[in-house]
């Protein structure tokens, strides 16, 4: 049975190259994170200011009926 060697530069060569394809997926996630992150950060507050305007608008009316009651 015939087993292939590719000796010892063989052996570095894969590892530079395995090490290269991981550094190149750490960059490529953290620069998704920092793109998208915003994509999802913005709408987020356009919600949350339109349900602070929306409680504050109740709490207006409650105080109008409770003013005119007395």
């Amino acid at each position: 049975m015939l087993v292939e060697s590719n000796g010892p530069l063989g052996v570095l060569w894969v590892g530079i190259a395995l090490g290269a394809f991981y550094i190149a997926l750490i960059w490529l996630n953290t620069l998704l994170g920092f793109f998208l992150t915003p994509l999802f950060v913005i709408p987020q507050t356009w919600l949350m200011d339109a349900i602070a305007r929306r409680k504050a608008r109740r709490n207006e009316v409650r105080t109008e009926r409770d003013a005119s009651r007395v």
